[in-house]
């Protein structure tokens, strides 16, 4: 089999994609990769749907002039906002993550579950439609998790609990045994959820299925690597300190990082 050591591209509105790129790396580890960490501009989820699109093609735009033979968007935000745009404009596949939706009610048991995600992702048609297939048999209750993403920019993790025993309380009052972490960032804030909800109750993020979409693609377009290691460059637009930090958290290797 032919190898292709061209990067994967990866981009976020900063550090939150990186759960998503450990689990690509650890399912990948031949891969190369170029991670776009787009913090000046968070959160996406507060932004009008052009805006988004902008800032989505910019960065895909930066990524594919860095040479990416395949462009992950490691937001939710952005990718129920603006995936078709981007898979209208860009030649190179383009793969998404939008919330678990799907997984979390067929897997329910009470027939409740929980969404925490932007409010750009819970208003967008995607998402929308999405939902709208469940909804019937079972009960889903959206909360937009407003302030969190900054929060877990700064670093300062602990400082997000106040916000989600307030977010997520009234879906464990409502009976939700699988809570779906609609947002890239908020998996880094798992530790804190677990000491908030019931032991019984499930968290549920999407990084494993985009690694393995990403593979799948890579495999069926032949342009996967088999190199022995795969090197890891980071980009940012925002504190390099705090980027390297999340970094270590996921016990990153074979890593750099510089401005853009």
């Amino acid at each position: 089999m032919l190898s292709d050591p061209r990067p994967i591209g990866i981009f976020d509105s900063g550090v939150g994609g990186i759960t998503i790129w450990k689990e690509i790396t650890s399912l990948l580890p031949s891969e190369n990769t170029v991670y776009l960490a787009d913090s000046a501009n968070a959160p996406y989820g507060v932004k009008p749907q052009d805006e988004i699109k902008e800032i989505s093609q910019n960065n895909a735009q930066k990524l594919v002039g860095l040479g990416a033979k395949i462009i992950v968007v490691a937001c939710n935000t952005a990718t129920t906002n603006a995936i078709d745009h981007l898979r209208q404009n860009f030649q190179v596949p383009i793969i998404g993550i939008e919330p678990a939706t799907k997984p979390a009610a067929i897997s329910s048991k009470t027939g409740v579950i929980g969404i925490l995600a932007t409010k750009g992702t819970l208003a967008s048609e995607l998402f929308l439609n999405t939902s709208q297939k469940y909804k019937g048999s079972t009960t889903i209750i959206e909360r937009i998790g407003s302030g969190l993403v900054p929060i877990i920019e700064s670093g300062d993790l602990e400082a997000a609990r106040p916000l989600l025993v307030e977010y997520l309380q009234p879906m464990i009052e409502q009976g939700a045994d699988n809570i779906v972490l609609g947002c890239s960032h908020y998996p880094f804030l798992i530790p804190i959820i677990k000491e908030i909800v019931p032991a019984e109750v499930n968290i549920i993020d999407s990084g494993y299925a985009v690694a393995r979409h990403t593979k799948n693609t890579l495999e069926s377009l032949e342009i996967a690597s088999n190199a022995e290691q795969g090197q890891h460059q980071f980009l940012t637009n925002a504190n390099e300190t705090i980027l390297n930090a999340f970094l270590k958290k996921v016990q990153a290797e074979s890593y750099s990082i510089k401005a853009f």
